[in-house]
């Protein structure tokens, strides 16, 4: 039999508007429960919603970056059911006339790129969050169950993709692509460890070109746990199928610790939300000027920017890739880039050296002390030989700690290099007069005697030497002597 994997995605991403979809209670993450529901929220006899202009422009500028059709009209529904987090037994969705639809993604995976299809992009508001208290943290075996409903209402954009997606690596790719999308837009800070992008997955195994039954999977609240219960999944099927059984349409649940998926219940589909037109609403009704006015403020993207920087800057893409998937550290290679250094090796400074210390310190790099300015000028040094490389990587680090720019720390440390020959001759003599044994090393042959005699050199100086000159020099000294 012939195997092939199908998956599609469902995401949500919670826009980052101040007041929620249908009134004006706060977005704030946290804070006590319940502290943030009105009576709009919790669905109280006689309210009336009132749709959130800001969300629904995120939404449209969130559709055209996925090159979807934006609808002339679309209306909102209600989707019908009974679950203790929706305080309505309804939620307010969009269905058969949604805010956009037929989009499109491409996304490289290196040695070739897939194209996705977005089926739509539409409104919704979000639920509350159930809290089950008892040893397993689920809903199976809990005492009781607590309900805040302070994340009830806020507004959610949802991406609908279609059945493109052929591996459990190019789902995570997509959900990763789609994440820079949103924080370029600035319509959302897609932290999944809050909940603001989640992502349902939909996976079936086709047999022989015959289509398979789909199952959905949830619970998947990092990138690395979508590749992991899709993988999982993938291979429970197969094996499903080569026993000679039959794949059951269902709902499952991914079990972060075991990294396995769970039955959860039987899939439900669209006719169990009993949809029916949401009365309270008005038709959304977008004229294409305020479409226009809204794309012309779409900022150039992930995809562009990193085409740019490889095109018009010549960066490799193991750099530029690393640039364009933070939006701030992008900006801050571009504030660095306008004092004239050398793109490729200002690149490589930013998403080496400095992204080293700023994930080893947890700190986002728009709270960095060293400033664009100071890098391109400490990069700058090294390009003039006025310190070495591993002189610079000490001064960043130093930078980096006290705020202080990397060229006051040079001139107050008296740290130049040493480049002028007669100096260096000296310590070189000194150095293969105390080593007899590694001069007798190198005239044999060994390789190793050169770098551990550079090291006696650089020792000497106090990392102030040349690495450049003071390596010719000693290579010279040593192959001219007897």
């Amino acid at each position: 039999m012939e195997f092939e994997t199908v998956i599609g995605l469902e995401i949500h991403i919670e826009l980052n508007t101040s007041s929620k979809m249908f009134c004006g209670c706060s977005t704030e993450f946290g804070g006590e429960p319940n502290a943030r529901a009105c009576p709009v929220c919790l669905g109280h006899p006689g309210v009336l919603p009132v749709v959130n202009r800001g969300a629904v422009e995120s939404a449209i500028m969130l559709a055209l970056a996925l090159n979807c059709k934006i609808s002339e009209r679309s209306i909102f529904h209600r989707k019908n059911y009974f679950y203790p987090d929706m305080p309505k037994n309804y939620q307010i969705s969009q269905y058969d006339v949604p805010l956009s639809v037929d989009g499109w993604f491409d996304i490289d995976m290196g040695e070739y790129e897939r194209r996705v299809g977005i089926v739509r992009v539409h409104l919704e508001e979000d639920t509350g969050k159930s809290i089950h208290v008892g040893e397993s943290g689920r809903i199976h075996g809990a005492e009781y169950s607590l309900e805040d409903f302070n994340r009830a209402g806020i507004p959610l954009a949802e991406i609908v993709t279609r059945p493109d997606i052929r591996s459990p690596e190019e789902s995570s790719v997509f959900l990763q692509n789609l994440r820079d999308i949103a924080v370029y837009l600035g319509i959302s800070d897609c932290k999944m460890e809050e909940g603001s992008l989640r992502c349902d997955a939909n996976i079936s195994i086709s047999v022989d070109g015959k289509e398979g039954t789909k199952v959905e999977i949830k619970n998947m609240n990092s990138f690395r746990s979508l590749r992991r219960a899709l993988s999982f999944e993938e291979e429970r099927q197969r094996g499903v199928l080569n026993a000679g059984r039959e794949v059951k349409q269902e709902t499952r649940h991914f079990d972060e610790v075991g990294g396995e998926t769970h039955s959860l219940r039987s899939k439900e589909e669209a006719f169990d939300y009993r949809y029916f037109p949401e009365p309270d609403l008005v038709p959304l009704e977008p004229d294409k000027e305020w479409t226009n006015d809204l794309r012309a403020k779409i900022p150039e993207l992930p995809q562009e920017k990193r085409k740019r920087y490889e095109s018009a800057l010549l960066l490799p893409k193991e750099i530029s890739s690393v640039l364009v998937g933070d939006r701030a550290l992008a900006e801050y290679f571009e504030r660095a880039l306008t004092e004239g250094q050398d793109p490729v090796e200002l690149g490589k400074w930013v998403s080496g050296e400095l992204l080293a210390l700023l994930r080893q310190e947890s700190i986002p790099v728009e709270e960095c002390r060293v400033e664009p300015s100071g890098l391109a000028n400490l990069i700058k040094l090294v390009s003039e030989k006025v310190i070495s490389g591993k002189m610079a990587k000490d001064v960043l680090r130093e930078a980096f700690d006290s705020g202080e720019r990397p060229e006051e720390i040079v001139k107050e440390g008296g740290l130049f290099q040493i480049s002028d020959e007669n100096e260096l001759v000296g310590v070189v003599d000194d150095v293969i007069k105390e080593n007899p044994m590694a001069v007798s090393d190198f005239k044999s042959g060994k390789e190793q005697a050169l770098k551990f005699l550079m090291g006696k050199v650089m020792k000497k100086t106090r990392g102030k030497a040349s690495p450049e000159e003071a390596t010719r020099i000693l290579t010279e000294r040593l192959e001219n002597q007897a």
